[in-house]
């Protein structure tokens, strides 16, 4: 299939699923793209994993009882997050045992539920793997809001996140609230989670979050040009899997993450700075930039 002829399909009124289908891969990896370079500069990736499996419960609550599977997700993805956030404060358990504990029951407890209802196998093969050509209106609508809210709360919290993410010790000696900061990240990265599930599914959204952040990382010293990079090869890269995805007639969410996981290969191979093929060697690191542009 041609661009024009895909074109062509996203115009056609019978075809009315495929620019919905574009649409919430568009908001899904612009959200995630934001969302996902403080993932990677915390080095925090294993949450998004954590929380990815931590919405299932709600997802399958949400299904059993004919609900929104987005707020379900959303109810329990934040219960989760900020569960983690406060157990994590004890300093006896580390962080990511207690991820490790509650994401495992979380996604156990999920299983359990969605196999009490019926048409069990096809229904957990739409949640780990995803549905975008089925996604109803109003979850279109409820992504809508959802990510525009995400990204309201990062444009307010930016510089703030930036601090926390690079040194935490600077960011309680300048008076930053670390542990609401914390929370506050946790909630927005089961957000992002929540509004990508239906894209790729449970077991893909991680790639979505994680992939086009650790590409632009690769490719740029500049925290700026990161925060701008991550969501546009997202997107792309969205979009890209979606035609190749419809013109080949293959799964839509393992497309996209093949083609970010082809984009991160290409970037770790070229990336002027730290690419295997790169010369050069005099590059800043992010923490000195982010220090020198971004100022709390």
């Amino acid at each position: 299939m041609t661009p024009v002829e895909f074109i062509h399909d996203l115009l056609n009124p019978d075809l009315a699923f495929l620019p919905k289908a574009l649409l919430v891969a568009l908001m899904s990896s612009v959200v995630c793209g934001v969302i996902g370079n403080y993932v990677v500069l915390r080095g925090m990736a294993f949450i998004g994993d954590a929380v990815a499996h931590a919405v299932f419960p709600g997802l399958a609550v949400a299904f059993v009882v004919s609900g929104n599977l987005v707020i379900g997700g959303t109810v329990a993805g934040v219960f989760t997050a900020v569960l983690v956030a406060v157990m994590s404060q004890n300093r006896r358990l580390k962080e990511d045992s207690v991820i490790g504990i509650l994401f495992v029951a979380a996604f156990a407890l999920g299983v359990v539920i969605i196999s009490r209802s019926p048409g069990y196998a096809g229904s957990l093969q739409q949640f780990l793997f995803g549905s975008i050509t089925g996604i109803p209106d109003r979850d279109l609508l409820v992504v809508a809001g959802m990510g525009a809210f995400v990204l309201l709360v990062v444009a307010a919290l930016h510089k703030e996140f930036v601090t926390v993410s690079l040194d935490r010790e600077s960011a309680r000696a300048v008076g930053l609230k670390v542990f609401w900061l914390d929370m506050a990240l946790y909630v927005l990265v089961a957000l992002a989670v929540v509004i990508s599930v239906q894209t790729i599914g449970n077991i893909l959204v991680l790639a979505l979050l994680v992939a086009p952040a650790a590409s632009a990382r690769l490719m740029t010293d500049r925290l700026a040009v990161m925060m701008v990079a991550s969501p546009l090869i997202g997107g792309l890269c969205a979009v890209f899997g979606l035609y190749i995805s419809w013109s080949w007639d293959l799964p839509t969410g393992a497309t996209i993450v093949l083609i970010l996981a082809a984009v991160f290969i290409l970037a770790w191979i070229i990336s002027p700075s730290r690419g295997l093929l790169g010369r050069g060697l005099g590059s800043a690191p992010i923490g000195k930039e982010a220090a020198q542009t971004e100022r709390v």
